[in-house]
């Protein structure tokens, strides 16, 4: 932690002072940070200085003679790269060229990665047999082509070299044949009482193979227990399945089919199983092609600002414990029988539930309700009843039968492995995957009762937190590196298969249960192979059905049916105890590294969060009334105290959040996560006890008096109070279609002179309408181009290197502003202001209309990034790139140079991916088709807002775009005459709302 303010200083502001003026009306239409809001004068130094204090090290000073030393040194070396020597590298050839591997063509693969046992599809790229890039496989239902950020960021965890590389045996290294011996006399032992003291431990497991290899194990020690447990599960979720309906179901939703669609603390579109397909529906039905068209409706009611939040068309702040009475009163509007709950805030307007109902009432069938998997299972029981009065089962929400393997309570289940523990029953525990010593709740002091235990082994990516109290540590394979497979959010089965031999010598999961189940030393495809021949015994050729399988990523014909279920009577007819007084305590998965397990991925730590901007870091977040009550400010070290335990945090105050709670996220205070990893932020887990993991009250917060420098990209690169965002409601679009439009120059005047493109012509078009703001494009962009981690001091100076940025703008009032994403890139632009200035021709225009680099001519002016009005050039301030360890030189994309330091770097449209297409099509001797070319932004975007293509093609996708009247360019005024546009985001807000907030 750093608790000592140093480069890139915060000011502080006065939000008494500002909640005054922004009550007269003395503020921008739009802002993206309070200081921003406030106006102070650091923030009018910091942008008139364009980048963060420390950027340009002001430290260090020249005279006259030395810059010009400097200046003559850089001419000397133009031309090379960086200006920076790089280690040799030995360069092997083949002895025999192996089979199906072409020098310099890729090779792709269908897989899937799993988050909390969950498939999404992926297909893998493979550069010489080196995985190099994960995209979402079209054919299967989780991911429809598109990825999250966690996706793309699994290709940096394959090759971290801080993942576990040997057996470790009490702090020494190891074998696995001693580790194989040792457990066959533990077992033996167990044996003897049937497995009375045997425990094993794994995380939410929806694999079949593995799901039989466990009921195998468990008939051999019949008196052993199978406990689940994860930090982040979907406990509440299932439990309220099985209070509405008497038994526990998988919920599918079908946001296809939903014209409103209300969110309960929810963020649906970026969190949870299939949010990547929900996105995708979501946003297809936001499209607006005409003045008539029609668009869904999204309400959100929240505690902790979302993306889904973001997009909502109202958005309703509120205590996460006060959300069961919203629901009870929601019901009750609908006529559904239930009891009374906890009153609703009295600063809710009271038109707010009457109108909502209405609006839920009249699209009866095409609407949809969801809860989040934090809020309680009575909120999903509810949930359940009003979808059903509004006869939308079936229709926009169906049940299968559940997806895990053991649909458990792992809350219950980790108790009670911990009470065993401490009663002496447990003799033997095998752990695989999880890190229940680092996220298990703390007050079960699971840390302290492992080294209890007779005989302890653990499977895992790391040595971390749990692999250090465990007698034996086992290096697990990574999803790229194993055999096995997972199902899908709707039961689809998908096959994972290696793209790579483990780097490390790690062990799946199937080969760690094949010690147990007598199949030691049999290779874990046959494993996986033989289950599933075994279970298609009606299929005639099973070969070809596998082959198939493999190279579709997806079993045919796997996904569950529906399931019929039947709403018990009496859900809700208990009231429920009043909220609690006093400040409420909210705890969430990080957005970046989620539960802790990815802290050492630094993709994701630099990954700026969506709606903080924050990097490296996490805090306890608050709403600005909070705040100013507690006399806080942002980064403000605080010491949260919670049934008996305590923390120090740095507070932040978010805008959007709701009163009298504070939000702390999970993951971060790892004590043995790896380089990256280890000591970033605070542990939030240590005050989250086992009785209330998600929502309590009665948190204490005391003002230390210490600082906490946080990294956060949101004021960076400022766009001076220009109003970059066009936002307007569905009904002003209706009555002026060209609003998005106003005030661009018809007849604009030029100096530069007409350039006409004959052939291709690249441009893209950014649809606001449609993006959530989730960051995958941002990784995806960070793994195809080879771009480097800074680290926190680097970003807190202002010296990211992403070549995208999603800008995060607030509209309206303190509390309860509208919020809007707009991801900022490379423009492109026709009469680029970068081009005129740079002494060596570094950026130029390409005869297809790209702005390029060349890295081999520029001398780091940096003048280029000074003319640029976007302010979407990234300079290559330090040897940022690792060029020491071996194991990251096979990440990287051998199509994309590796830069050094010294050099300007910015998006490229992926010109790679342009020239390989291009070359196809001149040797098929044909144009290149609409479509072919996906950049790697466009092709992970789960909701599909980015598009690109040939803008001399009328009929191609972005042309279309482009010819909408809600197609504009950004800073049009300047003439730069950009080929990145961008559709202007419209709101559908429900009139009566809207009337009754005007009154």
């Amino acid at each position: 932690m750093d608790l000592e303010k140093k480069n890139g200083a915060r000011p502080d502001v006065d939000i008494a002072a500002l909640r005054h003026a922004t009550t007269k009306g003395n503020t921008p239409r739009f802002w993206r940070s309070l200081e921003e809001l406030a106006d102070t004068p650091e923030f009018r130094d910091h942008a008139e200085n364009e980048f963060p204090h420390g950027a340009n090290d002001p430290g260090a000073t020249l005279d006259r003679r030395e810059l010009l030393k400097v200046m003559a040194a850089s001419a000397a070396f133009a031309g090379l790269t960086g200006c920076t020597k790089l280690p040799t590298q030995k360069i092997v050839p083949y002895v025999r060229q192996p089979e199906q591997i072409i020098p310099g063509k890729p090779l792709f693969y269908a897989t899937a990665v799993t988050l909390g046992g969950v498939a999404s599809g992926i297909l893998v790229e493979s550069n010489m047999a080196r995985p190099t890039k994960v995209e979402g496989n079209p054919d299967h239902p989780a991911s429809l082509g598109a990825s999250d950020a966690f996706a793309q960021a699994s290709i940096l965890g394959l090759y971290d070299p801080d993942r576990s590389q040997a057996e470790i045996h009490d702090g020494r290294i190891g074998s696995w044949t001693e580790f194989q011996n040792e457990l066959s006399v533990a077992l033996a032992q167990e044996m003897k009482s049937g497995g009375s003291g045997l425990r094993l431990l794994t995380p939410t497991i929806t694999s079949p193979s593995l799901g039989a290899q466990i009921r195998t194990f468990l008939k051999t020690f019949p008196s052993a227990k199978w406990h689940q447990y994860e930090s982040v599960g979907r406990e509440n979720a299932r439990e309220g399945t099985k209070l509405a309906f008497g038994e526990i179901v998988n919920t599918v939703y079908r946001v296809d089919r939903a014209e409103v669609i209300l969110t309960l603390d929810s963020d649906l579109l970026t969190t949870g199983p299939g949010s990547v397909r929900y996105a995708r529906e979501f946003s297809r039905k936001r499209r607006v092609d005409t003045a008539e068209s029609k668009m869904n409706r999204l309400y959100a009611v929240e505690s902790t600002p979302t993306n889904t939040g973001a997009m909502a068309d109202h958005r309703l702040r509120m205590r996460a414990s006060e959300i069961e009475g919203f629901a009870r009163a929601l019901a009750k509007e609908l006529g559904v029988a239930v009891a009374a709950g906890p009153p609703i805030p009295s600063a809710v307007n009271p038109e707010w539930i009457p109108a909502l109902a209405r609006d839920l009432k009249q699209n009866a069938g095409a609407s949809l309700v969801v809860a989040g998997d934090h809020q309680p299972a009575i909120v999903h029981t509810l949930v359940h009843s009003i979808n059903q009065a509004l006869g939308n089962f079936d229709k926009t929400i169906y049940f299968t039968q559940p997806i895990e393997e053991s649909p458990i309570d792992q809350w219950q289940s980790i108790g009670e492995l911990a009470a065993d523990i401490r009663a002496g029953k447990v003799t033997t525990v095998l752990i695989l995957g999880g890190n229940p010593a680092y996220d298990a709740p703390a007050d079960l002091g699971f840390r302290d009762l492992l080294p209890k235990v007779k005989f302890s082994a653990r499977l895992g990516l790391y040595e971390d937190e749990t692999s250090a109290l465990c007698h034996w540590h086992i290096p697990q394979a990574h999803s790229l590196e194993s055999w096995g497979d997972a199902r899908a959010y709707d039961g689809t089965i998908t096959v994972i298969q290696p793209l790579i031999a483990p780097l490390y010598g790690g062990k799946s999961e199937t080969d760690f249960l094949a010690l147990l189940t007598g199949q030691a030393g049999k290779p874990s495809h046959d494993i996986v192979r033989e289950f599933w021949q075994a279970q298609q015994i009606g299929v005639q050729h099973f070969d070809a059905f596998w082959e198939k399988t493999l190279r579709d990523g997806v079993m045919a014909d796997t996904a569950f049916p529906p399931k019929q279920v039947s709403l018990k009577s009496g859900i809700g007819a208990q009231a429920s105890p009043s909220a609690q007084q006093g400040l409420e305590i909210i705890f969430r998965p990080d957005p970046a590294i989620w539960d802790g397990r990815f802290a050492n991925n630094g993709w994701l730590q630099e990954l700026p969060k969506p709606l903080t901007k924050l990097t490296w870091d996490s805090v306890a977040m608050l709403s600005p009334k909070t705040a100013q009550r507690l006399g806080l400010k942002s980064e403000d070290a605080v010491e949260l105290k919670y049934q008996g335990r305590t923390i120090v945090a740095p507070a932040w105050v978010m805008p959007g959040h709701a009163d009298e709670s504070v939000t702390v996220f999970l993951g971060y205070g790892r004590t043995r996560a790896g380089r990256v990893g280890t000591g970033a932020g605070f542990d939030a887990g240590w005050i989250r006890p086992y009785s209330t993991p998600w929502i309590g009250a009665g948190l204490e917060i005391r003002k230390t008096g210490a600082r906490w420098a946080l990294a956060s990209t949101q004021t960076h690169n400022s766009m001076e109070g220009r109003d970059l965002v066009r936002v307007a409601t569905l009904d002003e679009y209706r009555k002026n279609p060209q609003f998005a439009q106003a005030g661009v120059p018809k007849n604009p005047l030029s100096l530069y002179p007409e350039v006409k493109y004959e052939g291709y012509s690249w441009g893209m078009a950014i649809d606001l309408n449609a993006c959530t703001g989730c960051g995958a494009c941002v990784v995806a962009c960070q793994a195809e181009n080879n771009i480097a981690v800074v680290g926190k001091t680097e970003v807190m100076i202002g010296r990211e290197m992403h070549w995208i940025r999603i800008d995060r703008y607030y509209e309206g009032d303190l509390d309860n502003p509208n919020i809007y994403h707009e991801p900022l890139l490379c423009m492109h632009c026709e009469d680029a202001p970068c081009e005129v200035v740079c002494p060596v021709a570094a950026t130029v225009h390409s005869p297809e209309g790209l702005n390029e680099m060349v890295y081999n001519r520029c001398v780091g002016t940096r003048y280029c990034s000074n003319n640029c009005p976007y302010k979407v050039r990234r300079f290559n301030f330090r040897l940022y790139s690792d060029w020491e360890t071996p194991s990251l030189f096979g990440m990287r994309n051998p199509n994309v140079t590796v830069r050094s330091r010294g050099v300007m770097e910015k998006c490229s449209y992926c010109v790679q991916r342009i020239n390989a297409v291009k070359i196809e099509a001149e040797k098929e001797d044909r144009t290149v088709r609409d479509g072919e070319i996906v950049t790697a932004c466009q092709q992970s975007c789960p909701s599909e807002a980015i598009v690109f293509g040939n803008i001399n093609d009328p009929q191609s996708a972005v042309s279309r775009l482009k010819k909408k009247n809600l197609n504009y360019s950004l800073l049009e005024e300047l003439n730069t005459r950009p080929r990145t546009t961008y559709l202007a985001r419209l709101r559908n807000p429900n009139p009566e709302l809207e009337k009754a907030a005007a009154v």
